[in-house]
């Protein structure tokens, strides 16, 4: 039986030195994330923040046009959920609204709006499929973006602060 050699953390002085040449400090084996996995997850949240921005933003036009006119958006057929689209467009604009501020704090690095973000996009993939005999393709879009920031809130684990 052979024994493995223990791995150490560097110590203080190689810490310096290798902040003085440049290269990013290694980290102990097993102790977090690399910093490249780090800067993949940071730029996930980044980009959920503007997904979650962009899509505030379009769910508020979405929400108006529904209380304009009852005609800009057709009906595909008969559908289970029958509500009016005034409704929509005042569930659609109040979900937009909020999404839009949640977005702008996950942006600023607010660590409430990661799990607001995650809780709106849960509620607008609902919305959006609830939306699907108004507009499938759009809304079978949006439900993928609302997965893709529900996912990318989740898997980020912001380093903390020594």
């Amino acid at each position: 039986m052979t024994q493995q050699p223990h791995a150490t953390q560097p110590s203080a002085g190689e810490q310096s030195a290798q902040r003085a040449a440049g290269t990013p400090p290694t980290p102990a084996p097993g102790l977090g994330p690399t910093p490249t996995e780090n800067s993949w997850a940071h730029g996930g949240v980044v980009f959920a923040g503007v997904l979650m921005l962009v899509n505030g933003i379009m769910a508020i036009f979405q929400g108006i046009s529904a209380l304009a006119e009852d005609d800009v958006w057709a009906r595909l057929g008969d559908y289970v959920y029958k509500v009016s689209l005034t409704g929509w467009g005042v569930i659609m604009l109040c979900l937009g609204v909020v999404a839009a501020v949640t977005g702008a704090f996950i942006l600023r690095g607010a660590s409430w709006a990661r799990m607001t973000g995650i809780f709106l996009a849960s509620l607008s993939m609902i919305a959006q499929f609830l939306f699907l005999p108004y507009q499938p393709v759009w809304s079978v879009i949006m439900i993928g973006i609302d997965f893709f920031v529900i996912w990318a809130l989740a898997v980020y684990q912001p380093a903390k602060r020594a």
